[in-house]
């Protein structure tokens, strides 16, 4: 990290301190996953964004069962893409703000949480001062990442995975349905959309549109396993890795509305599609160079 990049975290992480506040948006990037990525040029791009192999990452494994295991092998993986500064903190057994956790985040470049259960993953971190170091870490220049349930925390509105009216566990999210998708307060990294993640493989599509039908001044973003989407400070993204992203868009739906089985209905939902390389811009709900 450089000195100013440095001077600008703790300048940023004092603030948060003395005001109390969470952390506003961003000057960093971030990187989510859809979950079962190939440790290859997606992660080469992660350090790049870190600023290189001899970047400072620190590698967050609360979500999983097993957190050090979990960590180790990211670890392993990092260093034989070239990574040679690599940590990890393992806030399971033991509170998220204790000096030796904290003291592990100095000088930190990128951050990494991993995958597992992400109301686990927010349990652990909400409201923590090692969550607040986290933003400092985006807001001075870092970049920060996560896959699977890493990547379902990065959105203000979080989805947690459980239904909430459909009993029948043998066919989840088998309709569109008002308040049947059970959502929790995420970190909040992206502010103008919902995150999904194993999006295509595990064919999520009615989770996702029954979200952005209740809440539709918000985008839904499923990103598929293997793929990743870069987010920049200006609010648009890049699509990288070997599948797709999908977007639907109620900001222009009209007549939203539910039936006597409260199955929601709108007109006008849009739909993108986007490849590795496509732009999108979370502003303009439209495709970018």
């Amino acid at each position: 990290m450089s000195i100013k990049r440095f001077i600008l975290s703790a300048f940023v992480f004092a603030f948060l301190l003395q005001s109390g506040l969470p952390a506003g948006p961003g000057k960093g990037h971030l990187m989510i996953f859809g979950g079962e990525q190939k440790y290859d040029y997606t992660m080469l791009k992660f350090l790049e964004l870190a600023g290189g192999k001899d970047a400072k990452i620190v590698i967050i494994p609360s979500a999983s069962e097993d957190p050090l295991n979990e960590a180790l092998y990211l670890r392993h993986h990092l260093e034989t893409l070239g990574a040679t500064n690599v940590k990890y903190v393992l806030v399971n057994n033991e509170p998220a703000d204790t000096s030796t956790v904290l003291a592990m985040m100095d000088k930190t470049d990128g951050v990494f949480f991993t995958g597992g259960d992400q109301v686990r993953l927010t349990g652990k971190l909400l409201n923590t001062r090692l969550l607040d170091k986290v933003r400092a870490v985006y807001a001075a220049g870092g970049v920060v990442g996560g896959t699977s349930a890493g990547a379902a925390v990065m959105s203000e509105i979080m989805i947690t995975g459980n239904e909430l009216r459909n009993p029948d566990t043998t066919a989840p999210f088998n309709a569109i349905r008002l308040n049947n998708i059970e959502v929790k307060q995420g970190f909040g990294f992206v502010t103008k959309a919902i995150i999904d993640q194993h999006f295509v493989k595990r064919r999520r599509e009615h989770r996702l549109m029954t979200l952005v039908l209740q809440h539709p001044k918000l985008l839904g973003v499923g990103i598929d396993e293997r793929t990743a989407i870069i987010v920049r400070p200006d609010d648009t993204f890049q699509v990288l890795g070997e599948h797709t992203v999908v977007i639907f868009d109620a900001r222009q739906a009209v007549k939203i509305s539910t039936d006597k089985n409260d199955n929601l209905s709108g007109q006008n939902l849009r739909m993108h599609i986007l490849k590795s390389g496509d732009c999108f811009d979370l502003n303009s709900g439209t495709v970018c160079k």
